[in-house]
């Protein structure tokens, strides 16, 4: 009375090329995983900054540092000929404050970003900057390109 250990499983002692009996593996290959996973955040990471401007403006250029938001500000933009935008879309100046209050997320200090163009007219910044601070909102900042030292 013979007993055979440590075979297949009773399957007759079958054996392939080589004298080794393998089995199914069945785990998962995650090395194409995370290399499809790195291309995509590399992808991202350059595509992201070139997301953020809607408007194309030339900004007026100052030694000011960049600042650091957590959160993505509401932006005003006003072209060369005067058009002022809300965020991409273009509004009538006489609208700025009623949009504003119904977009604000964080109500009246939520951070709006002014951005005028260089040779935007001064009195048309002033006005939008005057309807948005006449509307309740305070925390209005300008936005300028740095300089580049030369």
């Amino acid at each position: 009375m013979g007993m055979a250990v440590g075979g297949n499983g009773g399957g007759g002692g079958r054996r392939r090329r080589g004298g080794r009996n393998r089995a199914v593996i069945s785990e998962i290959n995650v090395t194409p995983l995370v290399d499809v996973m790195l291309v995509l955040l590399i992808i991202f990471m350059v595509a992201a900054p070139m997301m953020t401007v809607g408007v194309p403006i030339d900004l007026p250029e100052t030694q000011a540092k960049a600042l650091n938001s957590e959160t993505q500000p509401i932006t005003i933009s006003v072209k060369n000929d005067g058009e002022v935008f809300l965020q991409e879309t273009p509004i009538p100046a006489t609208e700025i404050a009623a949009k504003l209050e119904a977009i604000a997320t964080t109500g009246y200090n939520e951070r709006i970003f002014v951005r005028g163009d260089a040779t935007a007219p001064y009195g048309v910044i002033a006005d939008v900057m005057a309807r948005i601070q006449g509307a309740g909102f305070k925390n209005i900042g300008l936005v300028t390109q740095q300089k580049k030292d030369q």
